[in-house]
């Protein structure tokens, strides 16, 4: 079902493309940097780096009821959650008209449903709409070159803590090279009084910023560990690398 909950401005998009190389679709949007990827032999697996990272919020909370994702791109992550997740109601949010109809002819989406809507409208403007509604927000919204300057704005990042439930988690993907990174993660740790976590991905630069609206209570690296062995074996998704990089950043941080 296509949802139109805000009217946009008129923009000028950057152009949405795709390309196929050794059984992998990718979705460029105006350069060759690929922005989502697919496999058309496991379309559920998670083959960029960056998403992988993006997931580790699942060490933290087991069973999220709501996710928001900020760009839709060729759906991932949305695809990865419906088939591991499938109890979790999913709503994404793109304002390029073009994406989501790549995406929906191309790319393998769940179905649209009471568990996964897609909403073109503008991300700002739906997360300011928002009030404690939702347990994870994931955003991934580049222009196809850099990140979308709103998207790491005060404001909206305090309408994103404002729009999570108590035990919410925010997760944003970045880039390392950029650089207005260390403002972007200033930025956030300002939102969240502190609560963040870096995690690298495994290559390519990108980094996985987690904050949370509040710590899971009694939380520990035992539990974590406990839990990176359940999810490595249910999802058959390696998160040693997830465990150990919010291990190892959690030492400077002192969060738990």
């Amino acid at each position: 079902m296509k949802r139109k909950l805000f009217k946009k401005n008129k923009t000028i998009f950057p152009d949405a493309t795709v390309s196929e190389e050794n059984g992998v679709l990718a979705l460029h949007l105006a350069t060759d940097t690929i922005q989502s990827a697919m496999s058309l032999d496991d379309p559920t697996a998670l083959i960029l780096a960056y998403s992988r990272a993006m997931v580790a919020f699942c060490l933290f909370h087991d069973a999220p009821k709501h996710i928001t994702h900020i760009g839709l791109g060729g759906g991932s992550i949305a695809r990865w959650i419906n088939a591991y997740f499938p109890q979790t109601h999913q709503m994404a949010v793109e304002i390029n008209p073009a994406v989501i109809h790549i995406a929906r002819m191309m790319f393998e989406l769940p179905l649209e449903d009471e568990f996964f809507q897609i909403v073109e409208a503008d991300g700002v403007e739906i997360i300011q709409a928002m009030n404690n509604s939702t347990d994870v927000i994931l955003i991934d919204a580049f222009d196809g070159v850099q990140i979308i300057d709103a998207m790491i704005e005060p404001p909206f990042l305090q309408n994103c803590r404002k729009a999570l439930k108590q035990y919410g988690i925010f997760v944003i993907n970045l880039w390392s090279a950029d650089r207005r990174y260390h403002r972007f993660v200033e930025h956030i740790k300002n939102a969240f009084d502190g609560k963040i976590l870096e995690i690298p991905a495994e290559t390519h630069g990108n980094v996985a910023v987690l904050a949370f609206n509040r710590l899971p209570e009694n939380l520990s690296d035992e539990k974590l560990k406990k839990r990176c062995e359940i999810l490595t074996k249910t999802t058959g998704l390696d998160f040693t690398h997830n465990f150990f990089a919010i291990k190892s950043d959690n030492q400077k941080r002192k969060l738990w």
